[in-house]
């Protein structure tokens, strides 16, 4: 490792950029225990300050992807699926991409979700806590993943259980406390191999870089949004850039809560809902209970359901999409999916 931090850890002006080649082997090192925890820590926080390139980026991908054991989905399953992936590190707001998927997954279309638990800088509220909290399965063994995702359009994966180097470098991750290039290729190990995928991203810069990403690895479509948090969840308070990413290039488009009728001010960034506090709001919209404090997050998922209902081609508007997912809520359908998966869990348990 000396001899490659001597490249990347020179300081902003000396520091060198490594190629695709030597970026895997200093990966390799880093992940199967052939680094002190010292010499990772330093390689991390070097590349934070240099800032890693997409050929960096590419080459830890790989290699997690590598030691990751995948999911081993049909091809026709894995052309369907979409991947949606929040930020690791968690949330303080409300995981509006749980009770769209729980939707999603009721009208036919395969929707994973993966995550850990919560990790820095954040440390807020995982998908892996709202998911337990709710009920549903996180902690099943591949197989039996496999078949619940096949049968039910729905499955969650704790990350670090399908892909153990991720696991091996938690503690380091903590003591180190920032945020590091894993913040990154975590979230595109893709253990579904879905040929789809959704995730957020705060800047227009990380997005164009993630665009080189993307043209070496196996999507056919990649959504990215600059939704709360750097989640994949558009807000209701206020406009939004959704970025279409296929291999022909990128394309940009802006919603706006107002155009339908979905606007609300009731946001308060200080607020930081628990995983029990996010599962009974999902569980009260899906039975319709319609109360005033709920709003916010009710409009929040039918918006963000009818742009994923239009950007996956179910509806031809983002207007349809979100009457679509009205329509399951109002008529009991989304619970009655939310419970299914809730028996199935206990059924397995």
């Amino acid at each position: 490792m000396q001899q490659w931090l001597k490249e990347v850890a020179r300081g902003k002006k000396g520091s060198k950029d490594l190629p695709y080649e030597e970026t895997v082997e200093i990966a390799e090192t880093m992940l199967t225990n052939q680094a002190t925890d010292a010499q990772i820590a330093a390689y991390l926080v070097a590349e934070r300050i240099k800032m890693e390139t997409p050929e960096e980026l590419l080459a830890f991908i790989h290699t997690l992807q590598k030691h990751a054991d995948r999911f081993e989905l049909s091809k026709e399953m894995q052309q369907q699926t979409i991947d949606f992936v929040g930020p690791y590190n968690g949330r303080n707001s409300f995981a509006a991409t749980i009770p769209v998927s729980i939707l999603l997954a009721e009208h036919g279309i395969p929707a994973f979700l993966s995550a850990s638990d919560t990790l820095p800088p954040k440390y807020g509220t995982s998908l892996k806590e709202v998911i337990k909290a709710l009920g549903l399965a996180s902690d099943t063994d591949k197989a039996t993943n496999e078949a619940r995702f096949a049968q039910h359009r729905f499955a969650f994966a704790d990350t670090e259980k399908y892909c153990l180097p991720l696991a091996s470098i938690r503690s380091i991750r903590k003591e180190i406390g920032v945020r590091t290039l894993f913040n990154t290729v975590e979230k595109l190990v893709n253990i579904a191999q879905a040929r789809n995928v959704m995730l957020g991203a705060f800047h227009r810069t990380a997005i164009n870089n993630l665009a080189h990403v993307f043209k070496q690895l196996d999507y056919d479509h990649v959504f990215l949004v600059q939704g709360l948090e750097g989640s994949e969840d558009v807000p209701v308070h206020r406009n939004s850039f959704v970025f279409d990413w296929t291999p022909d290039g990128l394309e940009s488009f802006s919603v706006k809560p107002k155009d339908y009728g979905l606007y609300s001010e009731d946001y308060d960034k200080s607020v930081k809902l628990s995983a029990e506090e996010q599962a009974a709001i999902v569980r009260s919209v899906f039975a319709g209970e319609a109360l005033p404090e709920h709003q916010y997050y009710y409009y929040q998922i039918l918006l963000n359901a009818g742009l994923r209902y239009y950007l996956f081609k179910v509806t031809n508007s983002i207007e349809e999409g979100i009457e679509l997912a009205d329509q399951q809520i109002k008529s009991g359908k989304a619970m009655e999916k939310l419970q299914q998966l809730q028996k199935d869990k206990c059924e397995v348990s």
